[in-house]
């Protein structure tokens, strides 16, 4: 399974979550993760904060990534992941191509199903169930594919997506349709049932897997998980950080082990 990518170098991503910050620290955090040479720099799409007080500071993903769009010049930036139920997908796709275009390209369309209830509740969403909020996702990607196929101007470039999830039946099934890079959380065993499952529903789907970069959240030591995830052929590695002081630390441990393996692996680019 792992050959499927193993022509793609490492790469390291971080998730910077808008919660608990005033922008300003949100701002400098994506700056410096630049500065460091970080790959993408990713935030999320909720309304309150997930973790620690649940009323305290947040701030909205996609005005977020605007933002960041102009404040950045190198990184890849995106939603990790954007909520589908919160923005029509045609305004998302024309979202998307405007960012896209602030940006120079570096836009990833991160999209997922969406599972916070207080948001839904708190901003008038329709929460429903899980498969509710599956179905409405697929058919929203098409729909996204169709508009971005009719924006003027059109996007710089084809803009990856990213599908967040590991749902077996319905998400990966999506993913093999509709994903450039398929993002999970978990360990090397779950990674690894999901990886065989996302390869059955490629050939299923007349999909090359190899087209779908893999993509997974870390923490801790790299050296510890890293070469196993690696082996099983994810290639983009994901540190969350939280505010309101953005600690890079942990997120320089995975540059300097993305490094250290690109340079071991000339073949991998």
């Amino acid at each position: 399974m792992s050959d499927h990518q193993s022509h793609r170098k490492v790469r390291v991503g971080v998730q910077l979550q808008p919660q608990h910050a005033d922008w300003a620290e949100l701002r400098r955090a994506v700056v410096e993760a630049e500065e460091h040479g970080v790959d993408v720099a990713f935030t999320w799409d909720h309304f309150y904060p997930l973790y620690g007080e649940p009323e305290g500071k947040h701030f909205e993903c996609w005005t977020v990534l605007g933002a960041w769009a102009e404040a950045t010049s190198r990184v890849e930036i995106g939603a990790l992941v954007t909520c589908n139920s919160y923005r029509n997908p045609e305004l998302l796709a024309d979202m998307a191509r405007t960012v896209d275009h602030i940006s120079g390209g570096r836009l990833i369309l991160g999209i997922g199903a969406g599972w916070f209830e207080k948001d839904y509740d708190e901003y008038g969403y329709e929460f429903g169930t899980a498969g509710y909020r599956l179905a409405d996702l697929a058919q929203a990607l098409p729909r996204i594919e169709k508009r971005l196929a009719k924006l003027n101007p059109a996007p710089t470039r084809k803009v990856p997506v990213l599908i967040g999830g590991g749902g077996e039946k319905k998400t990966l099934r999506m993913v093999a349709k509709h994903a450039d890079i398929w993002h999970s959380f978990g360990d090397a065993e779950v990674v690894e049932r999901k990886v065989g499952i996302l390869d059955e529903w490629c050939a299923s789907e007349g999909r090359d897997p190899a087209q779908i970069e893999r993509s997974v959240g870390v923490s801790g030591d790299p050296t510890a998980t890293g070469p196993r995830l690696r082996e099983l052929g994810v290639r983009l590695f994901t540190v969350s950080l939280g505010g309101p002081h953005y600690d890079l630390g942990q997120l320089r441990d995975w540059l300097a082990w993305r490094d250290d393996v690109n340079a071991a692996a000339p073949s991998d680019g």
